[in-house]
């Protein structure tokens, strides 16, 4: 069983993120494209954001640290360290308020064989 301590690989994705042009740096723990549940953990600096995107699945998304604002059509949710939010499945953005790090959940549908 592998286990991994997210206070320790967010601190690692903000070193990361700050030594980063794009203000972002990621890491997917587990999943990818040939899975159909992927976890992957962001960090944003204060001020950067994920610009409006298609949700690729049924996705939530959990505040590991930081002040995030999620915006999807007219609606807006504020997230902040510990908070949780299950993602619309419409186009939506992310936008850090402060250096933030969030674990993002994407359940998708893989195409049948």
């Amino acid at each position: 069983m592998d286990s991994v301590s997210l206070t320790s690989l967010a601190a690692e994705q903000l070193t990361a993120a700050r030594q980063a042009h794009s203000g972002r740096a990621s890491l997917t723990l587990h999943g990818g494209h040939t899975h159909e549940l992927r976890q992957t953990v962001v960090a944003l600096l204060a001020g950067h954001e994920l610009s409006e995107h298609d949700s690729p699945g049924q996705a939530s998304l959990q505040v590991l640290q930081g002040h995030v604002h999620l915006t999807a059509g007219d609606d807006m949710w504020d997230g902040k360290t510990g908070d949780y939010v299950v993602i619309p499945p419409q186009r939506h953005s992310l936008q850090a308020v402060d250096d933030s790090v969030v674990m993002l959940t994407v359940f998708k549908s893989l195409p049948s064989a």
